[in-house]
């Protein structure tokens, strides 16, 4: 088993490019959010848990998070390559995981960090626009619709939600800036971070980032 971490601000394309490396590399793409939906849809132990502080609006303590990314990783222990998108989140969150990983001789093999300057970031995120019928998730430039302000796939209204306000975006920035510096410290420390320009268009960071994989592939 061989584990990658994909790191990087909102807005870095974390979501997007890990979606890409799957279809082109047959990476097991792993998201905590994904994974706390699936562990309270079927009621297990450590989904039970976190649903407690999901329902209070608070966020789910690190022991938690690590137990359930743990227990994902338990399945798969025979072998591939996994990729984890935005997880550990912070030192000690990368600290408590590192040990159960070590219980499985298993260990982080690369660490790739997702960059782009800051106010292209701010750009990508103000300019979403999320569908208040079907979630469906467009931009003003990027991903525009046919119809301004319309979903293409069931006419629902396209609006900001409150999180992708300038102002929201600017302080989730720098939330992110503090709690990752030690993070990245540690990886760089370890010699698995690879910094990724993902300023470029997607196919050239994907490009990157395969490249990088695939060897990983041949070994696992």
């Amino acid at each position: 088993m061989r584990v990658v971490l994909l790191l990087g601000p909102p807005g870095a394309g974390k979501g997007t490019i890990a979606e890409a490396l799957v279809g082109r590399t047959g990476v097991v793409h792993l998201s905590t959010g994904d994974m706390l939906r699936e562990a309270v849809r079927q009621g297990s132990a450590v989904g039970r848990q976190a649903e407690t502080y999901m329902k209070r609006g608070e966020l789910v303590p690190d022991p938690v998070i690590v137990r359930m990314v743990e227990e994902r990783l338990q399945v798969g222990a025979g072998g591939g390559t996994y990729l984890l998108d935005g997880f550990p989140r912070t030192l000690e969150q990368a600290r408590l995981w590192e040990a159960s990983l070590g219980r499985q001789q298993a260990r982080v093999n690369l660490a790739f960090l997702l960059e782009a300057p800051h106010e292209l970031l701010v750009q990508r995120l103000t300019g979403r626009r999320t569908c208040r019928r079907c979630g469906a998730i467009y931009h003003v430039t990027n991903i525009p619709p046919k119809q301004a302000g319309i979903c293409d796939l069931c006419g629902g209204e396209l609006y900001q939600r409150p999180d992708d306000l300038e102002e929201t975006i600017r302080k989730r920035l720098e939330v992110y800036r503090r709690e990752t510096e030690p993070l990245l410290r540690h990886y760089e420390r370890q010699g698995v971070l690879v910094r990724i320009d993902s300023s470029r268009p997607l196919e050239d960071t994907v490009a990157e980032l395969v490249r990088y994989l695939e060897p990983a592939a041949r070994e696992s």
